[in-house]
């Protein structure tokens, strides 16, 4: 069976983990480790642990059918106007699970046996980690920081980085990172779920040192912090920050790849990738699972099978 590692964060990992959980394979999710929006934001503001947010969802994405009742119980956000307000009650079991074991990595796999996660789901740092970003102002840059505001911020993003910026990857994900036959990029927020990976040293080595076959799937659509960045421009992005690492496939399901790849597959050249356009909308925005598990298969089966 191949092992197979999905990085990201947030929604976007949670589609690329919803396909990839349809195939017979080993799968490892990494999980970014900076937000600081909404109920994670809120944890973090006053307890030292990785936010949970992301990782709650890496889990559901994952859970097991038979486990749904479990599942929807991690979704589910508390009403009302008091402290509880917000939150998902995912995010409060893992906090205790967090506060409860001196190793994250031991914690959420406690909460993946509360969901029958069908992959080992993996903090990309067992540190606290903090985006900050460099967006252009003018003839100058602002530094903005946190994710958060990175991600709404007006202006588009020159530079990207991890505070702190020599922070360690968690032994066990640089371990699944080393024995993978498949790295799998995105979807996701570029600059905040999906760069951020390679952003930290020991990471970045362990996946350009890996022999793994690596895959990049492309978003759909824009995001706030993407503004006016084509798809080709991600790959450009994508490159800069990933000194010492290859990619072999690219996958788009945008509608203007479809029309018009030329530009895209030029991009994909130039990370010595081929390009893969297939028609993967759902709904303009997300990702058909059925649609993107099909490719990824595909690949999986034709290019190391």
């Amino acid at each position: 069976m191949q092992k197979v590692v999905a990085f990201g964060g947030g929604r976007g990992l949670s589609a690329s983990l919803r396909a990839l959980s349809t195939l017979e394979v080993d799968l490892t999710a990494v999980v970014t480790v900076a937000d600081d929006g909404g109920s994670s934001g809120d944890i973090r503001a006053t307890r030292p642990v990785l936010p949970p947010g992301d990782l709650r969802k890496a889990l559901v994405a994952t859970a097991d059918p038979s486990r749904s009742e479990a599942a929807e119980l991690f979704s589910h956000r508390f009403g009302g106007d008091d402290f509880l307000a917000g939150h998902p009650v995912g995010n409060i079991v893992l906090l205790s699970l967090l506060e409860r074991h001196e190793n994250p990595v031991e914690a959420v796999a406690a909460a993946g046996r509360i969901v029958g996660s069908r992959a080992r789901v993996l903090p990309m740092s067992c540190t606290p980690l903090v985006i900050e970003a460099d967006l252009a102002e003018g003839s100058g840059t602002r530094t903005i920081t946190g994710q958060h505001d990175v991600a709404v911020a007006d202006g588009q993003v020159r530079d990207v980085r991890l505070l702190p910026a020599d922070a360690p990857a968690c032994p066990e994900t640089l371990e699944a990172v080393a024995e993978a036959d498949w790295h799998v990029f995105g979807p996701g927020s570029w600059y905040t779920s999906v760069i951020p990976h390679l952003l930290l040293p020991s990471l970045r080595e362990a996946i350009g040192a890996s022999k793994a076959r690596r895959i990049v799937v492309l978003n759909l659509s824009e995001e706030k912090e993407t503004d006016g960045l084509t798809l080709a421009g991600h790959l450009d992005t994508l490159r800069r920050y990933a000194e010492g690492v290859r990619f072999h496939y690219v996958v788009s399901g945008d509608a203007r790849t479809l029309a018009d790849p030329h530009s895209l597959n030029s991009a994909a050249q130039s990370l010595e990738a081929r390009l893969v356009a297939a028609d993967l909308a759902a709904d303009g925005v997300t990702h058909d699972v059925a649609s993107l598990a099909a490719v990824l298969g595909k690949l999986l089966v034709e290019d190391g099978g």
